[in-house]
């Protein structure tokens, strides 16, 4: 039996989590990544794959867990009830001291990204699979079952309370957001203002960008602070033009880069991280008063990605040190 605890995952204390790639080269082992995490107060995680001396070390850590079903795992799980029974079975049962809070089936799968669209059949029959499989071990109340998307499936997304996905990604997304709403599950929303910012810059501040303006009034009436809030209340409008409005949305991932690219320096990466953890603890103006789980992504820089803007997303060096101030209390 996994000793994992019961915890509301829609009242969940506004701590920061880090998302942990491991594309990259001399990297530290995962067993010193622990104590990295341990070390600055870090009790959330996201690993993108089953990685067995990850999940190793992870055990008895108490750090809570997003595990990624691979998009290239994603076919075999849609195929049979029992092979994703058989991954669940190795990769979450077979750690019994690990605390899983989420699975994500799948990363940024879209009919619209050529690099993932050959995936998009298999993402609701996976989820199907891994939530039957999580329930029948007995984990349904623990474990929440979930995909992760990129805001780039967003047609519209400003005012914030017109927000509204794609036209052409509908018969994609929407039965995987009743099926998230049936579920209790929230969605993953990999969510990143930093790219908002170099797509737009006439139209969009640095300011706005990085937590550091007065805000903005949006048509409506409603100032807007900063750039997360109103993509992320933009998402949730969304999810309301589906019927959805029960789907929370967890923050899978967020960040700023410090090299490679517009605007991509250590200064603003602190200014960004530093603030985005302050401003996670109070809700978006569409909800109000509500901690919003996020994940910042990344522990390090990942050498082996494409294009070089992904290559400078770490928050630490492979030695273990930050590249700028920043507390994750």
């Amino acid at each position: 039996m996994l000793t994992l605890s019961c915890f509301d995952h829609y009242n969940a204390v506004a701590q920061t989590g880090l998302a942990y790639g491991r594309l990259g080269t001399g990297l530290p082992s995962p067993a010193d990544v622990v104590s990295l995490y341990n070390r600055n107060n870090i009790r959330r995680i996201r690993i993108y794959d089953p990685h067995q001396p990850t999940l190793q070390a992870l055990g008895g850590s108490n750090i809570e867990v997003i595990l990624g079903v691979p998009n290239t795992d994603l076919q075999n799980v849609a195929a049979s009830q029992a092979n994703a029974n058989t991954w669940v079975q190795n990769n979450v049962r077979n750690y019994p001291s690990v605390r899983f809070r989420y699975i994500a089936v799948g990363n940024e799968v879209s009919p619209i990204r050529g690099d993932t669209s050959q995936y998009v059949s298999f993402v609701l029959p996976a989820l199907r699979n891994i939530f039957n499989a999580i329930s029948s071990a007995g984990l349904g109340n623990q474990i929440r079952v979930s995909t992760a998307v990129e805001t780039g499936l967003l047609g519209n997304s400003y005012p914030p309370a017109d927000g509204a996905f794609r036209d052409d990604v509908r018969s994609y997304l929407g039965p995987i957001v009743s099926f998230l709403a049936s579920n209790n599950a929230p969605l993953l929303v990999n969510l990143y203002p930093y790219f908002s910012y170099v797509d737009n810059p006439g139209s969009i501040s640095l300011s706005y960008a990085l937590f550091t303006s007065d805000g903005v009034v949006v048509p409506g009436g409603i100032r807007y602070q900063n750039l997360f809030y109103a993509i992320l209340d933009a998402t949730y409008a969304a999810l309301e033009k589906y019927g959805a409005s029960s789907v929370e949305i967890v923050v899978s991932e967020s960040g700023w880069p410090t090299a490679g690219g517009t605007a991509a320096t250590v200064e603003n990466a602190r200014l960004y991280n530093t603030n985005l953890i302050q401003r996670v603890k109070t809700g978006t103006p569409k909800r109000p008063g509500r901690a919003i789980e996020t994940y910042i992504f990344s522990a390090f820089d990942e050498n082996q990605k494409n294009p070089e803007i992904e290559k400078h997303f770490g928050v630490y060096q492979s030695n273990g040190q930050p590249k700028y101030a920043i507390s994750f209390n």
